[in-house]
């Protein structure tokens, strides 16, 4: 059994809660930039005067209409501004937040108002009330519906015109640390989702600690614009993070306009997920070859991939650094303007970024720093910090953090971050909490000798084959993800003689593929036997394949006719795929590749 624990925590005291920086902020500094929006072709910052002034107002006016502390409001809609105001207005009025992802479905809407007994919910469309209107028939106690769109938030602030600003100070400050936040809904990748009991004193506690492990990162005057949805923990608790701290938090208004924005806005760090990253590389790659300029662009990749792997040896050889500054000029000066110019970081979770990538990254200028946490964790358990960076791992432990290797490999988390159980589940929460703190993540893992995390696997995901052979699929479905033409995959072959991968096509990339084989006009589902295709993502096959021994690699494949989306159900709203779902509607494929000879 292997264990570290990283020293130097940050003490938060047990009156602290979510807003207690939030005020104290707007008295020490009421005219710096506290959030920006996009407003027509332009971000307009919101100083932290009037941010706070919003969070109260809003605040009065759930208190007007009878929220209580520690009753639960829902916000069912996209990462926006308003998603921020209202979860410090929930918090300020003492009452619980539960996130909802607006792609959620009108059974799942149902389960989580239902399960956290929510009294209130702010739909952000009329679209999303629809959805809810499906189901609130069963949901009598959910007494309060505002649509964000059509100027719900006005309407509770005008409720509230009676009740003081004292009124919610008191609110406010009745507020400890062991009071409870949050309830989020893990994604639910097999059955009901569960949802995350969270604390103030969890979400406080991990962002001082993953604000002193980035040092200058995560420090006030440096900004981030957000993309991710905020219902998911990693976005909350950045969220929570640049509030306390002093970063300008910018919202993006979706993934297709990100590219715009980013320029717009010019953040210093981004926080994302590896399939963004995936995305920007082929991306750049696609678009240098559709130039003419794919040698130069190849070129250019493995030398900074290069540089990377050569700095981290403590040297780099004369051939790759005179490389490495001609192509700064010619190519990783133009990606990082692409991200807006000023990013040097990036703060990557979710899942395994890959080394390749990450020296990639790291090569072109932008470090990516991977970290590794669960909604259990209030997301942040282990980082790479700018100081202490290794490729390929998911960091250290955070400060007052620990983590233990169990025998059979499963990761064990121990800190101020993790939390308090499942809401209505008590058996579920005995699973993984043991009475002494130790929380069981169910991934499996490796520590290395400085405390370094790599995550290879989870542990109801090992795949045991008919011959005995234990396979983690993780590792060869990164690497297949590498390829641009590979959306995703997913590896089979519990109690079967040979491992096997269902492959989805990137739906971006295919009619780039297809005009350049003459086959325009052509679907994927036209083509999941074409001997083109095959041959194109047998190379992925057998890159992915150089990860592993003879007997976890990957013997037969199929290309399936569409990709997994999160509307088909095949994905969880953080894009993890749901692999029961897939099994499941795949079965016959997947009973093909097992009776049929061919590969």
């Amino acid at each position: 059994m292997q264990e570290y624990s990283t020293p130097g925590e940050v003490q938060v005291p047990p009156s602290e809660n979510l807003t207690t920086s939030l005020w104290e902020n707007e008295r020490a500094y009421p005219n710096r930039p506290a959030v920006a929006h996009r407003v027509g072709g332009r971000f307009v910052d919101v100083s932290t005067r009037d941010f706070t002034a919003q969070v109260r107002d809003i605040a009065k006016g759930l208190i007007a209409i009878g929220i209580e502390p520690g009753q639960r409001v829902c916000v069912y809609s996209a990462t926006r501004l308003e998603w921020t105001l209202l979860d410090y207005a929930i918090w300020a009025a003492g009452a619980v937040t539960v996130p909802i992802y607006e792609t959620s479905s009108a059974e799942q809407v149902e389960w989580i108002v239902s399960d956290s007994e929510a009294v209130a919910i702010f739909a952000e469309t009329a679209e999303l009330r629809a959805t809810f209107d499906e189901v609130s028939g069963s949901l009598p106690d959910c007494e309060h519906v505002f649509v964000i769109d059509e100027g719900g938030i006005e309407e509770v602030k005008s409720r509230g015109a009676d009740v003081s600003d004292d009124d919610v100070t008191a609110r406010a400050t009745a507020v400890t640390g062991d009071d409870l936040a949050t309830i989020v809904y893990t994604s639910g990748t097999t059955g009901r989702p569960k949802g995350c009991i969270i604390t103030h004193g969890n979400f406080v506690w991990d962002a001082a600690q993953v604000e002193k492990h980035l040092g200058g990162v995560f420090s006030a005057g440096e900004s981030t614009l957000l993309f991710l949805p905020l219902a998911h923990i990693f976005a909350r608790v950045i969220q929570v993070g640049c509030v306390r701290s002093g970063v300008k938090l910018g919202f993006s208004t979706g993934i297709p306009q990100l590219l715009e924005e980013l320029g717009l806005f010019k953040p210093t760090f981004l926080l994302s997920v590896p399939r963004v990253f995936e995305k920007v590389y082929n991306g750049a790659q696609q678009k240098a070859h559709a130039d003419g300029k794919g040698a130069i662009f190849d070129k250019a990749a493995q030398t900074a991939i290069d540089f990377s792997r050569e700095s981290r040896s403590g040297k780099v050889g004369l051939r790759t650094k005179l490389l490495h500054g001609l192509f700064d000029k010619l190519v990783y000066g133009k990606l990082r303007d692409a991200m807006g110019g000023r990013v040097t970081y990036a703060v990557s979770g979710g899942a395994a970024l890959g080394e390749r990538l990450g020296h990639f990254f790291n090569g072109i200028g932008v470090t990516i720093l991977e970290g590794y946490g669960l909604t259990e964790t209030t997301a942040g358990a282990t980082l790479n910090s700018p100081d202490h960076v290794k490729i390929g791992t998911v960091g250290r432990p955070i400060p007052g953090t620990s983590v233990r290797i169990a025998e059979d490999g499963e990761i064990l988390l121990k800190g101020g971050n993790v939390f308090q159980g499942y809401y209505n589940n008590e058996a579920a929460s005995e699973e993984v909490l043991e009475s002494d703190g130790w929380f069981h993540s169910g991934d499996i893992g490796e520590l290395d000798d400085e405390g370094y995390l790599r995550i290879t696997g989870r542990k109801k995901e090992i795949i045991v084959t008919a011959g005995g052979k234990n396979v983690a699929p993780a590792v060869l479905e990164d690497r297949m993800r590498s390829h641009p033409l590979i959306s995703q995959s997913m590896v089979v072959g519990d109690a079967q003689p040979f491992i096997a991968a269902l492959i989805a096509i990137d739906s971006d990339d295919f009619p780039r593929w297809a005009k350049e084989h003459g086959k325009e006009g052509k679907s994927v589902s036209d083509l999941v036997d074409d001997p083109d295709l095959r041959a194109e993502i047998q190379g992925a096959v057998d890159n992915a394949n150089k990860a592993v021994s003879k007997a976890e690699a990957i013997k037969a494949f199929r290309i399936l006719p569409e990709d997994f989306t999160i509307e088909g159900g095949e994905l969880t709203p953080s894009l993890k795929v749901k692999r029961n779902v897939v099994a499941d509607k795949y079965g016959h494929v997947i009973d093909d590749i097992y009776s049929s000879k061919k590969s």
